[in-house]
């Protein structure tokens, strides 16, 4: 990347369409906060885009603009939600069967999220084992259905007339598949929608929709969607951002923040022990093995990737990792995440850390919808195409390109997001050297 190059991009004129797959929990979480904080009464706490500033020059400069000014964000009122789901609830009622935000709120903001009432989804109970979706479409192959969604794409964007779209899986974690020879190329994958290819999933399905309708794609579940290489060739052949995967919201956010600094200091690691309980819709569909398979590898990759023990052998070598998430239904969307970490350090003497992380999965997963809806929808208008690996920061398994490693540490994922707005603006990028202070 060069040190500046001043980014052409489009102005965010007109509204922003915002399809959603999966209207449960994390949507509804989204789509009820951002008609409070439209309404006053709210505030988007969690948000980048929202509250967050980028230090532009030099530290003497103070030149320190929220990010919101200093790239052309699309506005909070120019955005229009719509989606899918398996079940027939208006994000009203799926909001209030959810039980994540309070029926005082919800009440507040209730006629907008009764308007939204969800088209049909595409569902095979074998890739979500615990749900039993009675809202699905129909149609002789998957090929006919993936026409069918891009029909619903059209359909809404002419009723919302709005001029840009983006979509957002944040549907059920899907079971654990690996990519096979149909998505080897787009030949082959459009091959096997035709022929209903089992391997093909209800999210690729999804994707391949948005992609061929040039609707930028964000994957907010760990399920193999377009990290294969057919559909990575149809973002790149249509001009089209995708990013994903997995939402790094409670426990993986925690060992993003804890691990590196563990690691700054050369402290070594005996065992990382991680267990959840969870009891939303999210928690049931995980308690399917084959579910939280694809789940628990985005997991585990997490503290390899940082801590990087072929290079620290004396360090990492030995560390044993484990994840496990029980469904609890008394919790609801209040998740608790406990960590028993064992360290050791000065000549091995062992230490232990505790961490028991009570937070709430939708009020955690809310605010990042919204940043990569406005970010994707900055990135289309740059003419940023394929993956973008900038957005790093907001998921557990960041897509990059083909055999490169991804970059887990949310510090240097954050100065990497940091530094692609400032390289879009004509800006130097920060180094952190520091060296022009003291010549």
């Amino acid at each position: 990347m060069p040190q500046k190059q001043n980014v052409t991009i489009a102005p965010a004129e007109g509204k922003l369409g915002v399809l959603i797959p999966g209207m449960g929990a994390v949507t509804t979480t989204f789509v009820a906060g951002l008609e409070a904080i439209k309404r006053g009464i709210g505030q988007p706490i969690g948000s980048l885009t929202q509250l967050a500033t980028v230090r532009l020059g030099k530290r003497t400069d103070g030149r320190t603009p929220p990010i919101k000014d200093f790239v052309p964000l699309a506005g909070l009122g120019d955005l229009v939600v719509g989606g899918w789901d398996i079940f027939e609830d208006n994000a009203y009622e799926a909001a209030a069967n959810a039980k994540v935000l309070d029926k005082a709120l919800l009440d507040q903001v209730r006629e907008p999220l009764e308007a939204i009432q969800p088209m049909k989804g595409v569902f095979y109970p074998e890739y979500v084992k615990r749900l039993h979706g009675t809202y699905v479409k129909g149609g002789k192959s998957k090929m006919e259905q993936a026409e069918m969604l891009m029909d619903d794409i059209r359909t809404f964007q002419s009723s919302n007339g709005v001029s840009r779209t983006v979509m957002i899986w944040c549907g059920s974690t899907e079971v654990y598949h690996s990519a096979a020879e149909v998505h080897a190329s787009l030949a082959s994958f459009e091959r096997g929608l035709a022929q209903n290819d089992p391997l093909i999933a209800p999210s690729q399905i999804y994707a391949y929709a948005a992609l061929k309708s040039g609707v930028p794609y964000a994957n907010g579940a760990p399920n193999l969607t377009t990290d294969v290489p057919a559909l990575m060739d149809l973002a790149r052949e249509r001009q089209v951002p995708i990013c994903g995967k997995d939402f790094k919201t409670g426990q993986t956010m925690m060992k993003t923040l804890v691990a590196p600094g563990l690691k700054a200091r050369m402290l070594g690691l005996h065992g990382w022990f991680s267990t959840n309980i969870l009891g939303n819709r999210d928690g049931e569909v995980l308690d399917d093995p084959d579910s939280f398979k694809s789940k628990e590898v985005t997991k585990l990759s997490v503290l390899d990737q940082i801590l990087q023990p072929k290079l620290y052998p004396m360090l990492y070598g030995d560390l044993f990792h484990a994840v496990r998430i029980n469904y609890y239904p008394p919790r609801g969307d209040a998740k608790e995440g406990w960590d028993n970490i064992d360290i050791f350090g000065w000549l091995g003497y062992p230490m232990q850390i505790k961490i028991d992380f009570l937070c709430r999965d939708s009020i955690l997963a809310a605010p990042i919808v919204l940043d990569l809806v406005l970010f994707l929808d900055l990135a289309q208008r740059a003419g940023m195409k394929g993956i973008q690996e900038w957005l790093s920061f907001y998921f557990k398994a960041p897509m990059t390109a083909p055999g490169l490693y991804p970059e887990h540490d949310i510090f240097i994922q954050l100065m990497k997001l940091k530094n692609t707005l400032r390289w879009m603006r004509g800006e130097d990028l920060i180094t952190h050297l520091g060296l022009e202070y003291y010549d």
